[in-house]
């Protein structure tokens, strides 16, 4: 999360969400009818909506732009998961409605400040929107930033969301950051072959250098060395 400030005092924010496949098809909409209604909604204000590329199991949504433009998208997107959340009711004989939740993406160095002093700060958030609000303790996979989850009625996140960027932009990130990206999930069954890693899918053998990299760097005592494994792949035909 980002803020500048022109000769206008106007405010510039840039929020980072972090969405599960599920929910981004939900803010996209059918044939994106939901994205391209907000998008012009915000458009007006000065503000944008991204949505990064790729089949990973979790997407990152981008807003940028004026703060009331960004305060107005964020109702937005809380308000559509609300509506989600009532159809899901209507046809569930689940006792209570959960609450609606969304996840910021936050530079690790902001996050003390958001936390303040023995909770302080965050205290206080809570207490005068209404919303619960939890600050991860680990950063995100390959990352200097954590997650920070916002839970509440629409009204009650939209308030939060506008304590949160108060102090975001009170206290600027320090030094570099490391944007998170979700990386994409590897389900089908790997062989490492010469040095290459392959996802089996049926008959076809698909080289997937991303999974060979991955499992290494996150355990590297757990794999062997790569073997040529010459008989798993026979047969297989390598696209």
């Amino acid at each position: 999360m980002e803020g500048g400030k022109d000769g206008n005092a106007n405010v510039t924010l840039t929020i980072r969400l972090l969405m599960h496949g599920k929910e981004v098809g939900s803010i996209i909409g059918k044939k994106g009818e939901t994205v391209k209604k907000m998008r012009e909604e915000v458009r007006a204000s000065g503000a944008r909506i991204t949505i990064s590329e790729g089949s990973c199991p979790e997407r990152i949504v981008t807003i940028t732009g004026p703060t009331e433009a960004i305060f107005k998208a964020f109702a937005m997107i809380a308000e559509k998961f609300e509506e989600d959340i009532n159809m899901s009711m209507s046809k569930s004989s689940a006792p209570s409605k959960p609450p609606v939740t969304l996840r910021l993406v936050v530079p690790a160095s902001q996050c003390g400040s958001l936390i303040g002093k023995g909770g302080s700060k965050i205290r206080e958030i809570r207490e005068s929107t209404g919303a619960q609000v939890q600050v991860a303790g680990d950063l995100l996979p390959s990352s200097t930033e954590r997650a920070v989850t916002i839970s509440g009625t629409p009204e009650a996140i939209t308030q939060c969301m506008r304590q949160i960027c108060l102090v975001m932009l009170e206290s600027p990130p320090k030094g570099a950051t490391i944007p998170y990206r979700p990386k994409p999930a590897v389900s089908a069954p790997v062989v490492f072959a010469g040095g290459q890693a392959y996802s089996i899918q049926g008959q076809y053998a698909i080289p997937h250098p991303d999974a060979w990299m991955e499992l290494h760097r996150q355990a590297p005592m757990r794999y062997p060395s790569p073997m040529m494994l010459t008989s798993e792949v026979a047969g297989m035909a390598v696209l």
